[in-house]
């Protein structure tokens, strides 16, 4: 499985969202590789993943996709992450 975290850059806000989500899917048991990207590699990146998180300014750039698109409103919060990973993968 893969997940991608994006943001403008690639790696402020998406390093901190890859970060995060590798601990909360280590807790939750399941096994998926993060990417961090910014929103230019989003197509290269995004093409196999099952799952975009993203902050809510970045989500009118992301296009149509086939990934679950995950909108997260605070990165440092490993709580909304884990119940919004869990229900989009659960």
């Amino acid at each position: 499985m893969k997940i991608v975290a994006i943001c403008g850059a690639g790696i402020g806000t998406s390093g901190i969202l890859k970060v995060n989500a590798e601990r909360v899917l280590h807790r939750l048991g399941i096994e998926a590789t993060v990417v961090a990207c910014d929103l230019d590699s989003l197509a290269a990146e995004a093409d196999d993943a099952q799952v975009i998180l993203t902050s809510p300014e970045f989500l009118s750039a992301i296009g149509q996709t086939f990934a679950d698109v995950i909108v997260v409103q605070n990165y440092f919060d490993t709580d909304e992450l884990s119940d919004k990973l869990h229900r989009s993968l659960g």
